[in-house]
């Protein structure tokens, strides 16, 4: 499998909140993530994060994604995906009761492939803006 299919397929089920079990087939096992965003400050590994999207869709369960680009970079073996989170807090389990607040976020993934598998992962994501919307913040 190709570097971008795997980058598709890997982007599609973390997105869909599919969680770590369905997306370690694309990742090394020990990937690591990044983010400069309190939000996910402590989320240092690629596995966390995905169960972390996988929990968000909990308090927010029509979240989904617009993709805007998808791109490879074969030189430096990376492909970055820009997106559009939307999603309206009309579930229990978030950090306030259900506020029925929507919002749209824009973000991108970096993803960094050794191999043929996902070693890291930057997401480039503003959450004060995603949670001031959603009335978390």
């Amino acid at each position: 499998m190709s570097h971008h299919k795997t980058a598709q397929a890997f982007f599609d089920a973390c997105e869909t909140g599919k969680g770590w079990d369905a997306c370690r087939g694309w990742c090394q096992l020990d990937a690591t993530f990044s983010c400069q965003a309190d939000a996910l400050t402590d989320t240092k590994m690629l596995a966390d994060y995905c169960e972390w999207m996988k929990g968000l869709l909990t308090p927010v369960p029509d979240g989904r994604y617009v993709l805007k680009a998808f791109a490879m970079d074969q030189e430096r073996g990376t492909v970055v995906a820009a997106a559009e989170f939307h999603g309206t807090q009309t579930g229990e389990g978030g950090p306030v009761a259900p506020t029925g607040n929507s919002v749209v976020s824009d973000y991108a993934y970096v993803m960094e492939f050794d191999g043929d598998k996902i070693r890291h992962m930057t997401k480039i994501w503003n959450d004060v803006h995603a949670l001031r919307g959603l009335g978390w913040a």
